[in-house]
């Protein structure tokens, strides 16, 4: 994941310039059908069993996903090309968004899983 959205950057830039903003307590991943760094995730599916996962990460300077993340999904959502993370559970400021490696037709219930470590938040 490399695409901060133009909150986290305004977020990074107060935090930088000593103007401490209130730092997510916790971040939770998202799926969706589209996205952009400037709008965030868009398509984020409604309902059918779906989600956000909290997400926990390790690493010093690049970080990953420590456990994997999975999304439960009880119907249709559609085909989901884009992963994001949010600073809240529902609602909330997107904070990265990118493209899945390949897109997820999920056409029923099922599982999508982020594997432990695949998913990277790269500061450089």
């Amino acid at each position: 994941m490399s695409d901060l959205t133009d909150y986290a950057r305004n977020l990074l830039a107060r935090t930088i310039c000593g103007r401490a903003p209130a730092q997510p307590g916790a971040v939770y991943a998202a799926l969706g059908t589209g996205g952009s760094a400037a709008a965030g995730l868009a398509g984020e599916p409604a309902g059918g069993g779906y989600a956000r996962q909290r997400v926990t990460f390790t690493g010093s300077g690049a970080q990953r996903n420590a456990e994997a993340i999975r999304f439960a999904f009880s119907g249709i959502a559609g085909t989901l090309t884009h992963v994001a993370l949010y600073d809240a559970a529902s609602g909330g400021n997107a904070l990265l968004v990118s493209p899945l490696d390949a897109p997820v037709a999920m056409t029923g219930a099922g599982t999508v899983t982020v594997a432990a470590g695949s998913l990277l938040v790269n500061p450089g």
